[in-house]
């Protein structure tokens, strides 16, 4: 009989640190025991997800950080998240410890060995949180990718309605390099990094080439895994899209034929996923109000392309209440869902009038593999988003940034 994998251990080393001072120091210092239970679960949690070392899956390495934990020191840790999250108290920690007064008293206060033990046990803490922050936002390059290649194919007068609508003036892949960009130079730049697992390449720029190169080798990764999810679906239909770019790359009709293929494929692979009559059920209990949904055909009520795409997208599952705020009026799809089911229905529109127009000039062309691209981002969101298989689907899709 095989053994047991053993459960890995992870500690905090400011959460180890603090355990050594007597409690009326911490107390003094202003550290609640809510707060080192917090840094204690959320270094530990990521440790764990960055252990190069440990060959299974994320959610293993997850269960191993509680395995051990009761019942009752899970409540704790919780209850330790709503103290510290709540307010702005997060928010004066930090502050706290970046003020120069504080720390000359706690330096004071502790003495120089254990002062600078204290501030080494922050910063190797710190040091393993931006690791995972940094693999946390580079993993998310193809959805952004993907996002940004689905959002652009639609006009800002589909646009107009979605809220919030200024977040889509913003490019989000820039957003994202800038980010990474600011944790290399500002945050990992001043931490140990030498004492975590982190590789050459967590260290290294994201984009050393520009951001067209990162758009162009992660686009393909999209294509791979928008084929992937296609063919869980529906495996036949993934000739379509090979189809429609051996049709670009071999016809003189080319862009007639890819424009067809396509348009079979995103037609197939919703209604295939929701017949009219479940659509028309979801708009009833979900949007009963809404505009643009519904509409006749030949005296029989029907859905438009925009109610398929919607149902589409949400999996069939219901619109989830959410609180209104100043740039949601909590009515209606919420964001994400909304711009990727009008962007499903602009591609098609697109599709349309390229399956009407093909001279067979090269600019029909580059336009034809926008269009593609936009549709391979929007089919690899909606699927990932919509839980439209009963089954669970293998967390592995993408290969790591």
């Amino acid at each position: 009989m095989q053994e047991p994998t053993p459960v890995t251990v992870y500690q905090s080393s400011f959460a180890a640190c603090t355990r050594t001072l007597d409690p009326g120091l911490l107390e003094t210092l202003r550290i609640s025991e809510s707060a080192v239970l917090l840094m204690e679960a959320f270094v530990s949690l990521c440790k764990a997800l960055t252990n190069d070392s440990d060959p299974r899956p994320w959610q293993e390495r997850v269960e191993d950080c509680f395995s051990e934990v009761t019942e009752e020191r899970l409540k704790e840790m919780v209850q330790a998240f709503v103290d510290e999250c709540e307010g702005e108290q997060l928010q004066r920690w930090v502050e706290r410890f970046k003020n120069q007064n504080y720390s000359s008293f706690a330096e004071r206060l502790l003495g120089a060995a254990t002062y600078k033990r204290f501030i080494d046990s922050l910063k190797q803490d710190g040091a393993v949180v931006a690791l995972a922050v940094r693999r946390g936002v580079r993993a998310l390059t193809p959805f952004i990718v993907a996002w940004n290649d689905a959002v652009k194919i639609s006009s800002q007068n589909q646009l107009k309605d979605v809220q919030p609508a200024n977040i889509l003036a913003v490019n989000a892949v820039e957003m994202l390099v800038s980010l990474d960009d600011f944790l290399g130079e500002k945050v990992l730049a001043a931490l140990p990094m030498e004492l975590t697992s982190a590789k050459k390449s967590d260290l290294a720029t994201l984009a050393p080439e520009g951001i067209d190169d990162l758009v162009a080798s992660f686009r393909s990764m999209v294509a791979e895994a928008s084929v992937k999810r296609v063919e869980r679906r529906n495996s036949p239909l993934v000739r379509k899209i090979r189809g429609a770019r051996d049709a670009l790359r071999f016809s003189e009709d080319g862009v007639s034929q890819a424009a067809n293929s396509l348009i079979e494929l995103l037609d197939r692979i919703m209604r295939e996923s929701f017949k009219p009559a479940e659509v028309l059920a979801w708009v009833d209990g979900n949007l009963p109000d809404g505009i643009d949904l519904t509409h006749e055909v030949q005296g029989q009520r029907r859905p438009t392309k925009r109610a398929e795409a919607l149902c589409f997208v949400y999996g069939g599952d219901p619109i989830m209440p959410r609180e209104a705020s100043d740039n949601d009026d909590g009515q209606g799809p919420d964001f994400i869902h909304d711009v990727i089911a009008i962007s499903l229905v602009s591609i098609r529109n697109q599709l349309q009038k390229m399956k009407h127009a093909d001279h067979g000039t090269p600019e029909e062309k580059v336009q034809l593999l926008s269009v593609l691209a936009a549709l391979e981002g929007a089919l690899m969101l909606g699927l990932t988003i919509g839980s439209l298989s009963a089954e669970p689907e293998p967390s592995e899709e993408l290969p790591a940034a």
